[in-house]
């Protein structure tokens, strides 16, 4: 029988129809039960490397201390930040990504571990190597975004000197149209044309 013909009876018949309560035909999804969400922890971290140096748990020193930043009471009154310091080499990471604190747990140790790796392998390390390259990528965008504002700047002083060349070629070409008697201050033929008959008349 559908659902809908259910939900159609009346209360007293559905009551025989519910089903128990120890008895689950579905689960909820994981990323929907809180302090399970993925996206603070794809975040956080950066790329799984296999090749990074393992971390002994003898040598790490770890503390828990109240939140900062937002997110109220909740966060300032919580202890669920984790300070994570890696003994030999003295690298201390604060790590308050989230409100769960095995999250945070997990993020410091990764976090830890790549400065670590970083610390030891120098250039050498997968890390390191990522960062460069990510660093390079970041210049070559500049330089890109830098030339394409050179060239609109270039476009835009040859447009702009365009407008202005057609105005001087046709002075310049009226001017020379001029005859010669009327830029020396002389009278044109044209003129003594035209007052010739004035004189007559007079």
């Amino acid at each position: 029988m559908s659902t809908s013909g259910l939900l159609r009876f009346p209360a007293h018949l559905a009551r025989i129809c519910t089903v128990p309560r120890g008895l689950r035909l579905c689960q909820k999804p994981a990323l929907l039960t809180p302090g399970t969400a993925g996206a603070p922890v794809q975040a956080a971290g950066k790329k799984d490397h296999p090749a990074l140096l393992s971390l002994d748990e003898r040598e790490l020193e770890e503390q828990f201390v109240k939140g900062h930043g937002p997110g109220g009471q909740a966060t300032n009154k919580t202890s669920n930040c984790v300070v994570l310091r890696h003994i030999p080499s003295g690298i201390v990471v604060k790590c308050h990504q989230t409100r769960s604190v095995d999250q945070n747990r997990k993020l410091a140790r990764r976090i830890l571990q790549e400065k670590v790796d970083v610390f030891y392998n120098g250039e050498n390390s997968p890390v390191y190597k990522e960062k460069r390259e990510a660093e390079k990528r970041k210049q070559e965008r500049k330089k890109r975004a830098k030339e394409t504002l050179e060239k609109k700047k270039l476009l835009k002083e040859q447009w702009e000197s365009s407008k202005n060349v057609p105005r001087e070629r046709t002075a310049s070409s009226d001017w020379k149209n001029v005859p010669d008697a009327s830029r020396d201050g002389g009278v044109s033929p044209t003129t003594s044309a035209v007052t010739a008959p004035l004189k007559e008349t007079m």
